[in-house]
């Protein structure tokens, strides 16, 4: 991957003086397309609901905007649905050109280990300077990662790669990545979705507990849950596994990117953790593995 640069918040701000709201933040999670009654797995919602979870890359960029979100990474709901037959090979293409044209958006390229030309693409586009790591989704593709894992992070040790991984349902428990992970110290993990155990429910546990196992602290996760409303949970991880752990993500369109950005905002933690889980973590991650963010922002002229 190309080195990358922004203007910025950085660790060199006097956190004293900071005012969150002011910082821009790094969303490390996020999509943009339209979500469809016959792309969608919740069946039971109505078009007016679908229609709410919806949003374009123009449209993320904007709420990304009300939420002073300097850079978006996104997948393509295109590459992860339908369920179970998603064509992630177009949804890379689209994303690849889409991310090209849209300032303030960066990619994750899916890697869908029952799709081979999925490893192709990924070896290119991870060389290209918009794209900054590997999406995978064991829950929407319908693989366990116990089956498939070992190949998804030798292809990530490989490219020295970091992964943001669907985590917290049937296919995908947190746990089961640690094996993978411990034996690939290389590769950065995170484990999307604090607090979810399931459907946006379960015990909110997993991730962290998960993180706790993994050896050479290489495992993340983010804010990227319906969980995360609820009080005490961001507060509780940080205390577990300590602000350095997690990122700030919002799975926009589903949910609202300012909402989740005020979540960190009014979180009850020092200021200086909530500059670390806003943009600093996600910098010097993204960092650690080619992508200079503060380089980016000039190279690319992100405009929020």
């Amino acid at each position: 991957m190309v080195q990358h640069d922004s203007h910025s918040n950085s660790s060199e701000t006097q956190q004293g003086d900071l005012d969150m709201r002011h910082l821009r933040a790094i969303d490390v999670h996020a999509h943009y397309g339209e979500m469809r009654r016959d792309l969608f797995r919740r069946a039971s919602m109505t078009d007016l609901e679908l229609s709410f979870i919806s949003g374009n890359a123009e449209e993320v960029v904007e709420r990304a905007r009300w939420a002073n979100t300097e850079f978006t990474i996104v997948s393509p709901c295109l590459g992860i649905q339908p369920r179970g037959s998603a064509d992630a090979v177009a949804g890379n293409q689209e994303a690849q050109q889409v991310v090209g044209n849209t300032n303030g958006l960066l990619q994750w390229v899916i890697v869908h280990p029952q799709q081979q030309e999925t490893y192709r693409q990924a070896e290119r586009m991870l060389e290209s300077s918009n794209c900054v790591g590997i999406k995978i989704h064991p829950e929407e593709h319908t693989y366990p990662i116990v089956d498939h894992g070992r190949t998804l992070f030798e292809f990530a040790a490989r490219h020295r790669a970091v992964v943001l991984a669907h985590s917290g349902d049937e296919r995908s428990l947190p746990m089961d990545f640690m094996p993978f992970i411990n034996e690939f110290p290389e590769v950065s993990l995170i484990l999307a979705h604090l607090g979810n155990g399931g459907r946006a429910a379960g015990d909110p546990s997993l991730q962290v507990r998960a993180i706790q196992a993994s050896r050479h602290g290489n495992v993340y996760t983010d804010t990227s849950s319906a969980r995360s409303i609820l009080p005490k949970l961001i507060e509780w991880a940080a205390t577990e596994i300590g602000p350095e752990r997690i990122l700030f993500g919002t799975d926009t369109p589903i949910y609202f990117a300012p909402a989740q950005r005020a979540r960190i905002d009014h979180a009850a933690l020092p200021d200086h953790q909530k500059l670390l889980i806003l943009r600093e973590n996600a910098v010097a991650l993204l960092k650690r593995h080619g992508t200079d963010i503060h380089d980016h922002a000039v190279h690319k002229g992100a405009k929020l």
